[in-house]
């Protein structure tokens, strides 16, 4: 009986040995982009263009977090209960790509609010979304447009699930505009500090000047809130962060417009409107409507009579009848801004587990 437990010994102190150096891999290689970093400011030269503020004048914007190009309509995720944890394939993600630039090229938006692009990540084989959506909104379209890029996260390798793993991911917001933009600011989030960062990884915000023409300025805030967080706390101090900023500027008499992925409920009870309960997901929450600051209104994009969710739980492929559906997506503007229409664009979930969002304003 010696040789045989002698080599159950082994084997299970080499199973220490290996859970024990990856986890410390994990936390060694774990790191927080910096707060307060300046973006680059990029794209085809658009020096000078400012945004009007004769309320005569309409501007359209469209946010949408696209997925990393994952999500097809028969795609379920292992974070929401779904079987998988990457795409299905390199050739299915660079189609699905092409597919949802030409959807925003057709939309002929003047700014765009792009979240969950991988610029090279193993759950998209490695594509550079970043790369094929500058190029089709600016090269194949031919507009002027500049753009941003924030970095959400670089990840460590994710060795889950063992049979299929997330792996490693770098990925961020992409933020276009028809107008210059003079500077751009990557915001450092409040996250969790515990294991669960390495599931919800780092979160930010991107600030985006645009000049105005009575001299103030249009500030374009583009962010994706947490999701898998296992302290509720923390969606509502990343808020809160958000909140500080819009404030100062709102007091300087600039224009915000924040549009993203809130990862909270905006209609307070989507299953109302869309039929299928949410009891079961832990993460759609109401929105925590009475925090709103003083001189500000959220948009939820919304029709009664044609109600469309903005986003589906991805447990299992798109089902209208069975998926469970939501309204996480929309917009906060200061009141100077003026909402003349906004909607949620109905793509049946054909290219992510998120539908666009739109908005046509003016300025005051």
């Amino acid at each position: 009986m010696a040789k045989p437990l002698k080599i159950l010994l082994i084997i299970l102190l080499i199973l220490v040995l290996i859970v024990g150096g990856y986890a410390a891999y994990l936390f060694t290689s774990y790191y927080r982009v910096e707060d307060n970093q300046e973006l680059t400011v990029l794209g085809v030269a658009a020096d000078g263009t400012a945004v009007s503020a004769d309320s005569d004048t309409p501007y359209s914007v469209t946010a949408w977090n696209i997925g990393f190009a994952a999500y097809t309509d028969q795609f379920s995720f292992f974070m929401d209960g779904g079987e998988y944890a990457r795409a299905f394939s390199e050739e299915a993600v660079i189609s699905n790509m092409e597919e949802i630039s030409s959807e925003l090229v057709s939309y002929g938006s003047d700014f765009y609010l792009i979240q969950e692009v991988d610029v090279d990540a193993t759950r998209s084989y490695h594509v550079n979304q970043k790369d094929i959506l500058w190029k089709a909104l600016i090269d194949d379209s031919g507009l002027t447009k500049r753009f941003t890029f924030a970095q959400n996260y670089d990840s460590g390798y994710l060795f889950y699930p063992f049979t299929e793993p997330h792996g490693k991911s770098l990925a961020g917001l992409m933020t276009f505009s028809d107008y210059e933009i003079t500077s751009g600011l990557r915001r450092s989030l409040p996250i969790q500090t515990d294991f669960a960062k390495f599931f919800d990884l780092d979160r930010c915000y991107a600030i985006n000047r645009i000049p105005v023409d009575n001299g103030k300025e249009l500030v374009l805030i583009n962010f994706h809130l947490s999701a898998y967080t296992t302290d509720p706390t923390i969606a509502n101090q990343q808020l809160e962060m958000i909140y500080e900023d819009i404030r100062a500027e709102y007091e300087k008499g600039n224009y915000v417009i924040c549009g993203g992925d809130f990862n909270k409920d905006l209609l307070g009870d989507s299953s109302r409107y869309f039929g299928v309960s949410g009891e079961d997901f832990s993460w759609a929450q109401s929105f925590p409507f009475d925090s709103l600051p003083e001189g500000f209104n959220l948009v939820a994009p919304f029709d009664e009579d044609i109600p469309v969710p903005s986003c589906r739980n991805a447990d299992a492929p798109w089902d209208p009848e069975t998926n469970f559906q939501i309204t996480i997506d929309g917009f906060i503007v200061s009141d100077n801004v003026e909402v003349v229409a906004s909607r949620v664009v109905d793509t049946q979930f054909r290219y992510s587990d998120h539908n666009p969002v739109q908005m046509e304003f003016v300025l005051k």
